[in-house]
């Protein structure tokens, strides 16, 4: 039987224990409803024999259900009090390791490599610090490592940019792009509430699933056009994407062929319309 970490009392309890609080500069914030950490590593992990990387395991909340269901947890941590923490929070268990080293700073492929080689399916799971959510995803994204699944917590309004369909307030470059390399699934929404000490804001489970990408498609150079497309949101495409050219009329018989109507906004362009207008303009070089 579990004795959950992610309560109240017994967060207390071992913050108490070891004299440790949270830091603010770390952006940590401690998870205490067991349901939550639950659901998450329910989510995180496949069926297949398989390595959950995790990312600021704080105290061990989400580490110990991770333990529960993942053949390995291997997490990575900045923060230099919390080793010992972990060691008493996590004794039961003997799949769990604890790299001390900043998640920015790793060599992602050759740890993934590392475990593939062994058979394992690798997956992320995190409860990820809001002021470095966004450079974490894209270190994963742009690694291209044989990674099965991300899933991970952050602040509500990052998640929603993430996930944001067309024509909604919230959709933007960022949608496009990470919606470009995955299949992006909200996993459940969570209340500020059920962190200590309290967050100002609400925050959501998003699972990232790599798509296959397209060996034709200088990313870059597409990651660039759909940036400048959202430049000034307030300008229509011609606009954004004749500055992008400098060269007004080449934009407008661009997006022409691509039948994309001038005068529409970057948020009414769907990632297939982004698409068909780089494919456009490449054939156009």
């Amino acid at each position: 039987m579990i004795k959950p970490i992610a309560t109240p009392s017994r967060t207390k309890e071992i913050l108490a224990k070891h004299d440790v609080f949270a830091k603010k500069n770390y952006g940590q914030n401690f998870l205490i409803e067991p349901s939550v950490v639950e659901k998450i590593a329910r989510s995180a992990i496949g069926e297949k024999k398989c390595v959950a990387f995790e990312i600021g395991p704080g105290i061990g909340a989400l580490t110990q259900y991770l333990c529960e269901y993942a053949q390995k947890v291997v997490s990575f941590e900045i923060d230099e009090r919390l080793p010992e923490v972990l060691k008493d929070t996590l004794q039961e268990y003997d799949n769990f390791e604890i790299v001390l080293q900043d998640f920015l700073t790793i060599d992602l492929n050759a740890w993934v490599e590392k475990y593939r080689q062994e058979g394992y399916e690798v997956v992320v799971a995190a409860n990820l610090p809001y002021y470095i959510t966004t450079p974490i995803l894209f270190k994963i994204f742009e690694a291209e490592a044989n990674i099965s699944s991300i899933t991970v917590m952050m602040q509500k309004e990052v998640a929603d940019r993430f996930y944001a369909k067309v024509n909604t307030k919230d959709y933007n470059a960022l949608s496009v792009i990470t919606q470009y390399r995955c299949e992006v699934s909200p996993v459940m929404k969570v209340p500020k509430n059920v962190f200590m000490p309290k967050p100002n804001v609400d925050s959501a489970v998003l699972q990232f699933r790599f798509k296959q990408r397209d060996k034709n498609i200088d990313e870059e150079t597409f990651f660039e056009m759909v940036k400048a497309c959202f430049k000034q949101r307030r300008k229509t495409m011609l606009n954004n994407f004749a500055d992008y050219l400098q060269d007004k009329a080449k934009a407008m018989a661009l997006l022409k062929q691509a039948n994309i109507d001038p005068k529409r906004r970057g948020e009414s362009v769907s990632l297939a319309e982004f698409l068909g207008l780089y494919e456009v303009m490449r054939n156009e070089a």
